[in-house]
Formats: structure tokens, sequence, C-alpha cells
């Protein structure tokens, strides 16, 4: 039974893995013996969360703006020069605007999808030649994309773009775990409900209460919420799901 839930010497890139609920799957992953890469835009940042977690495994900082093409193309190039294989991707780097529906401008828009939605999609698509060899039908390759559960319920925020991009993703998970069963690679999406994330913080400070008393289970997700989930789906325990977007929400989406 140990196995089944074993990511011991799986090597897996996760973005957005310097803070918030990447570093907090980046931090699972570690203590459980996987080898992690962890991307984000802030190089400092980056490296200095690499530093931390290496003191519990392995862990490489491979600072990156997903949101340029060029980019995503370098950070491939990287891990392609280092790995031969890559057992799990976590497509987490993802950016919030928020606006009135009057004022709502197009910076917002595009920022937010072109990380959100575009970047997770080429970054897949540019790293599938490594996900497939790593894969098998025993133990597929994982693709587990960041959602949001405001991409399954009308939240009480005006965040338009982010909405309609945690949407997206969530749709995306579908057609491309369809396309990629044939090569062995599962592709799901986690949905998060509220964190004390660094993306939260504002709204927290402004109506935490409010937010806090509308989760069934009347309480904020903590991180090994979501470590569990994702260690879980990286494990061969989760081998026969692909497709499948988890709300991990103490209940807000069924609740709405």
């Amino acid at each position: 039974m140990h196995d089944l839930f074993s990511i011991s010497g799986k090597t897996a890139l996760i973005t957005g893995g310097s803070r918030g609920i990447g570093l907090m799957i980046a931090r699972a992953y570690v203590e459980h013996g996987a080898k992690v890469y962890i991307s984000s835009r802030k190089a400092e940042v980056c490296n200095d969360a690499a530093a931390e977690l290496s003191e519990h495994g392995e862990c490489i900082a491979l600072p990156a703006d997903l949101s340029q093409m060029s980019e995503v193309v370098r950070i491939v190039g990287e891990i392609t020069e280092r790995e031969n294989q890559l057992d799990v991707l976590i497509n987490n780097a993802g950016a919030t605007w928020g606006g009135s529906i009057d004022e709502f401008p197009e910076k917002g828009w595009d920022k937010v999808m072109d990380l959100n939605v575009k970047s997770l999609f080429f970054l897949t698509q540019k790293l599938l030649p490594l996900l497939e060899a790593a894969a098998s039908a025993i133990d597929p390759a994982r693709v587990i994309n960041i959602g949001s559960v405001d991409g399954l319920h009308v939240t009480m925020f005006e965040n338009f773009s982010y909405s309609a991009s945690k949407a997206a993703v969530h749709h995306l998970t579908k057609m491309t775990a369809t396309r990629l069963a044939s090569r062995n690679i599962t592709v799901n999406s986690i949905a998060p409900g509220p964190f004390e994330t660094p993306m939260m913080a504002p709204m927290i400070e402004q109506m935490g209460d409010s937010i806090r008393s509308a989760v069934p289970l009347q309480r904020f997700g903590q991180p090994d919420d979501m470590g569990g989930l994702a260690v879980f789906l990286a494990a061969r325990a989760s081998a026969y799901i692909t497709g499948t977007v988890i709300p991990l929400d103490g209940g807000v989406a069924g609740a709405s």
C-alpha cells in the first residue's frame, strides 16, 4: 500500500513554485522524495525558495516569466538539457486582476489569459517529449493543472478574466486528457477554494470572515490539504484518473 502513494524518485516541474499553492506542492513533493524544479518570475524569490526546500530534499530553481513565449521555450530547453524525462508537470503559475465590469481594462484581461491559459497550454505541449519518456500504462506521466473554484461557480469577486481563465483551464484539462490518454499521460485539475496565499491576502484582509463563513467546513485550506492531493495525483494510486477537475474548497462549489 505504501508504494501506491509514493512519489520518491520522480522528477517534477512546478511553475509558480516559489510561493503560495505552488510552494505548498513543492514542499510536499520534496519532503516525499521527488526531485523538484520550481519556476517563478522573480529570480531572487525563486532561488531563496529552492535553497530553503533543498534543506529537506532536492529542489532546483529555474526562474522564468512564463507569460512570454520566449521564456516558455527557454525553460523547456533548460529542463531538456538536465533531464531525459519528466514524471510530473504542475501548471500552477498564475495571475489575477480585479475591477468593475464598467472599468475592467484590456491589460487586465490579456495579462491573466496569457499566463493562466496560453502559457499553460504551450508549456505542456513543448514538454510532451519528456513526459512521454517517463510514461507507462501502469504509471503514466502526470500533468496537474491548478484551476480554481472561481472557475466552477460565480464568485463574489469582480475578477472577470481570472474566473474565465480558470474555467478555460478546467476545459483544457478535459480536452488534453482525452488527446493524451493514448500516450500514457494523465491530465487533471485541482480547483482550490480559499487558501491563505499572497494572491488571496488582500481579499482576506478586507473580508476574511465573510470568505471563511462561505466555506461549509468553516476554515481556509491548509498546506497539507494541497500537498496531500497533489502527492496523490502524482502517485501510482491515481494512475486510472484522468480528465477530472477536483474541487479542493471545503465544500464551496457544492454549496453554490
